[in-house]
């Protein structure tokens, strides 16, 4: 296998900002993984910009040597939406934390993947506001106590999957913060997925919501309590790869080989191609308890994305009409006055 080579290096995407996250804060590890990843798709850091919000995580335009957008509350998807439409040969990055892409731009984050945008989406997934202080997010669990919450929410929580999946998303990963290199091969597969992907990490805030992934991260619970998917192959896991997935009835079942008459044949093959995103919607939903957390690429479907299509219809409605520009379009298509000075 021929080695990869690469033009730039992950010191190329990092500027001389001192980073500013608590110690331990799993943002770190992303931002590292992030810098490695833009290295390897190879674009240039004058044709990659950064759009974040408002949270712990939306700080990340600040330590990259790429144009970077800090923008307002749950408008990183719009913003960066528009950048893409507008200027389309850039490869645009969105950062956005639980609470800024699902609550306050929630209502944006499903039009980003209607629309297939083509825009890379980390949703760095804490479940829990870290930068006001400890309230509790739309992915916190029910029950969770919080500084918003002190007798424990009442609410059940958005599942991320779920949401980019109900909206037509087209491309979904996950990851954990410790998870180096599944980070970086799902951060890649994303920049190289045509339309809107959406890669949610599953990051530990260590001062407000600390381990609440210990027992899926950990290093002697993760082989049992989680999966790592990869397209065309078996859906393997434990430490020896001794369990898989097999269908029952209309859902999943985890089973060990060998038992119970279950053999290497019975255990599903995962396609992330496939346009029916029945089965994968059933992987992303799974939570790590009876059955495992699904990592890596669970969905990578082709489709139409937004901004080719829009960039088209200009290109034809120009050459139909004969518009070079603004003033051509409302010269040629509209009723003009003129205003005299009548003083």
């Amino acid at each position: 296998m021929e080695k990869e080579t690469c033009i730039f290096a992950p010191g190329d995407f990092k500027n001389e900002q001192s980073v500013r996250w608590c110690p331990g804060c799993g943002d770190h590890a992303i931002l590292n993984v992030l810098h490695k990843a833009m290295a390897k798709i190879g674009v240039a850091p004058k044709d990659t910009v950064v759009v974040s919000g408002i949270g712990c995580s939306s700080r990340l335009p600040y330590y990259m040597n790429t144009y970077g957008m800090h923008t307002i509350h749950g408008r990183a998807a719009a913003i960066a939406t528009g950048v893409k439409t507008a200027r389309p040969e850039l490869t645009v990055w969105q950062i956005s934390g639980d609470g800024d892409g699902l609550a306050i731009g929630g209502n944006h984050f499903i039009h980003a993947m209607r629309r297939n945008i083509d825009i890379n989406l980390l949703l760095f997934n804490n479940r829990i506001y870290g930068l006001t202080k400890g309230q509790y997010s739309p992915t916190s669990a029910r029950g969770s106590v919080t500084k918003s919450s002190p007798y424990g929410t009442t609410e059940d929580p958005f599942v991320p999957a779920e949401l980019c999946f109900g909206a037509r998303g087209n491309f979904f990963a996950r990851s954990f913060d410790v998870a180096l290199d599944t980070s970086l091969e799902v951060m890649t597969a994303a920049a190289r997925h045509k339309g809107a992907s959406v890669v949610e990490i599953l990051q530990n805030c260590v001062i407000f919501n600390n381990g609440i992934y210990s027992y899926m991260s950990d290093r002697d619970a993760h082989d049992d309590h989680t999966i790592h998917l990869r397209h065309g192959e078996k859906m393997l896991f434990g430490k020896n790869l001794e369990k898989g997935l097999v269908q029952d009835g209309f859902g999943l079942k985890a089973i060990t080989i060998g038992e119970d008459g279950y053999t290497l044949d019975d255990v599903l093959v995962h396609d992330a191609h496939c346009k029916s995103n029945l089965l994968q919607q059933q992987l992303a939903l799974m939570d790590g308890h009876e059955l495992p957390l699904a990592i890596g690429v669970i969905r990578d479907v082709d489709a139409p994305s937004y901004e080719t299509d829009v960039q088209e219809q200009v290109d034809q409605v120009q050459a139909k009409k004969g518009f070079k520009n603004l003033r051509d379009m409302v010269l040629k298509t509209m009723e003009t006055w003129e205003v005299k000075d009548v003083l």
